[in-house]
C-alpha cells in the first residue's frame, strides 16, 4: 500500500485555537508564567512578587514585578547602565555586573518598603550560599521568586548572578547552591572560592592576564574599553568592592533629565501678499543677472 500523507481536514481547522500573541512571538513561556503568578486562594489579594531578570546585548535588567488582571506592575527596577554611577564603568553585562544589578534592585525595593534597615542582607561576601531569615520582632523578609523567562538555567548562568545579588541584598529568593559556578555535580558540593571570584570579576581578570600574555594585539582589541577607562586586571576586585558599598549607601534611582526638543515644522509657512511680490521681484532680478 503506498504511503498516504495525512492531510489536515476541515474538522481540524474548525477546532483550531490561536495561541496567545506572546507565545506566537516566542516571548513568554506560559507554562512557567502560570506557576509563577498563581497565588494561593487563602492569601486573597496578596501580590506574588517575581524577580524578573532579562539580558540584552548591552544591558542587564532586574525588576520586581507582580501580576494583576490589567497586566504586570513593576514595583522597582534596576539596570546595569546605572552602574557607572557607582564606579563600574566597563563590563556592564558580565557576571559581576549582573550580581551588582541584582544587589541594586534589592536595596532599592527594600528602601522603598522601609525594610532596608531591618534586612541588610549579607554585606560580607565570602562565596557561601545563604538565605535571608525572618527577624523575631518585626516584619517577615520581602519574598520574590526568580523569573528567568526563556533563558536556559545552566550551571553558572548569569541569571543566577542577579539572583545571588538580590539574595545578598536582603530579598528572600528561594534557591539552592546547585546552579552557581563552582558547584560540582559529582561531589554535590560548592566551591565558595570560585563563586567569590565570579562575584568580584576574578574570572575576567584571569582571562585578561592570559590573553595579554598570549596575544597582546587581540587583548588591546577585545578590552579596548577597559584600557580606555584605565581599568586593569588588578583593579577589578577593588572596583566591584567599592561599587557594592556605594550601592548600599545610596540605592535610590537618579531621575534623568528629559530632553524637550522644539516642535518640528515640515510645511513652509504661508507667505503674505508683500512677501510673494518680493519673492517674484527677487526671481526676476536673479534671472536678469544670469543673462
Amino acid at each position: 500500500m503506498p504511503f498516504v500523507k495525512q492531510q489536515k481536514n476541515k474538522a481540524y481547522f474548525k477546532r483550531y485555537q490561536v495561541k496567545f500573541r506572546r507565545r506566537r512571538e516566542g516571548k513568554t513561556d506560559y507554562f512557567a508564567r502560570k506557576r509563577l503568578i498563581a497565588q494561593a486562594k487563602n492569601k486573597y489579594n496578596a501580590p506574588k512578587y517575581r524577580l524578573v531578570v532579562r539580558f540584552t546585548n548591552t544591558d542587564v535588567i532586574c525588576q520586581i514585578v507582580y501580576a494583576k488582571i490589567q497586566g504586570d506592575v513593576v514595583l522597582a527596577a534596576a539596570y546595569s547602565h546605572e552602574l557607572p554611577r557607582y564606579g563600574v564603568k566597563v563590563g556592564l553585562t558580565n557576571w559581576a555586573a549582573a550580581y551588582a544589578t541584582g544587589l541594586l534592585v534589592a536595596r532599592r525595593v527594600l528602601t522603598k518598603l522601609n525594610l532596608a534597615d531591618k534586612y541588610e542582607g549579607f554585606p560580607e561576601i565570602d562565596g557561601s550560599v545563604q538565605e535571608v531569615e525572618a527577624i523575631e520582632d518585626g516584619p517577615r523578609p520581602f519574598k520574590a521568586f526568580l523569573d528567568v523567562g526563556l533563558k536556559r538555567t545552566t550551571t553558572g548562568a548569569k541569571v543566577f548572578a542577579a539572583m545571588k545579588g538580590a539574595s545578598d541584598g536582603g530579598i528572600f529568593v528561594p534557591h539552592s547552591e546547585r546552579r552557581f559556578p563552582g558547584y560540582d555535580s559529582e561531589s554535590k558540593e560548592l566551591d565558595a572560592e570560585t563563586l567569590r571570584d565570579y562575584i568580584y570579576g576574578g574570572h575576567v581578570a584571569e582571562y585578561m592576564r592570559s590573553l595579554k600574555e598570549e596575544d597582546e594585539e587581540r587583548y588591546k582589541r577585545q578590552f579596548s574599553r577597559f584600557i580606555a577607562a584605565g581599568v586593569s586586571a588588578d583593579d577589578l576586585e577593588d572596583m566591584y568592592t567599592s561599587a557594592h558599598k556605594a550601592i548600599r549607601a545610596d540605592p535610590a534611582p537618579k531621575p534623568t533629565e528629559k530632553k524637550t526638543a522644539g516642535q518640528k515644522k515640515y510645511n513652509r509657512s504661508r507667505l503674505n501678499a508683500k512677501q510673494r511680490k518680493d519673492r517674484v521681484r527677487q526671481k526676476i532680478e536673479s534671472f536678469k543677472r544670469a543673462l
